[in-house]
């Protein structure tokens, strides 16, 4: 089954209210007995189902097992990153492989509850690593959806997000950035771009190392050090903290 980017959006406009037993996010899945990682319906907000990966079974710590919302994962370049802002507002592509989740339930999510994240990566030779951070937010689109991240732990991957805290998101068509220049347009992406970044998750699926592109892959510098490599694979995922 294929789920499309019009059942990740979020209807902005409702009255309705979840019920006290509606799953929040995996972690609720989680907590209810749902172990096997997988697609599951969320209600992050508004009353209205949206379709999510939750990944139950993350390395790392016992604590930190199960439970983890994706919000964003790249795989296999099969979807477009280089989007509007409408569509990063209310998320696109394909819950199976890549897609993003949407910056309104990012924030629906994140405005009432307290989340640590995680970044996974892996690179074309088969190796693994993480950064880990013990407190994500986003904040509503009136304050540009703007990001808060802290409380870096190393799995390998090195800090490439603490550049991107307290920045206003920015796409092609909706410069929020700090730079002189638009940083979406100029690395082919939409992040959290201060001027410009350290890490450009949604920009261009480069298949590897490619030099002639500089910085304008889906590249985490401080793993490989270098803005040319760009990732096989990234999933950014949040976690309710207990």
């Amino acid at each position: 089954m294929v789920f499309l980017a019009v059942l990740l959006s979020v209807v902005l406009v409702s009255g309705c209210s979840t019920d006290e037993n509606t799953p929040v996010d995996c972690s609720d899945l989680y907590k209810a007995g749902q172990t096997v990682s997988g697609i599951y319906s969320i209600y992050p907000g508004s009353g209205v189902p949206v379709w999510v990966y939750c990944d139950m079974i993350s390395d790392g710590k016992d604590e930190d097992k199960g439970g983890w919302t994706v919000f964003q994962r790249r795989m296999d370049g099969s979807v477009n990153f280089y989007r509007p802002w409408n569509q990063y507002k209310r998320g696109f592509g394909n819950v199976e492989s890549e897609y993003w989740l949407g910056l309104e339930n990012m924030y629906q999510l994140t405005r009432n509850r307290k989340y640590m994240l995680r970044v996974d990566l892996e690179d074309f030779t088969g190796k693994k690593v993480f950064a880990q951070y013990s407190s994500f937010s986003v904040d509503c689109e009136t304050d540009g959806y703007k990001l808060h991240v802290s409380g870096f732990s190393n799995g390998g991957a090195g800090d490439s997000l603490t550049f991107h805290n307290d920045m206003k998101f920015s796409t092609f068509d909706k410069d929020q950035d700090t730079a002189g220049e638009n940083c979406a347009k100029l690395y082919l992406g939409a992040f959290w771009y201060n001027n410009c970044h350290g890490t450009n998750p949604n920009g261009v699926y480069l298949w590897g190392e490619d030099a002639t592109h500089h910085a304008i892959g889906n590249v985490w510098y401080h793993w490989k050090n270098n803005f040319a490599v760009g990732m096989k694979f990234i999933s950014m995922k949040i976690k309710l903290v207990s």
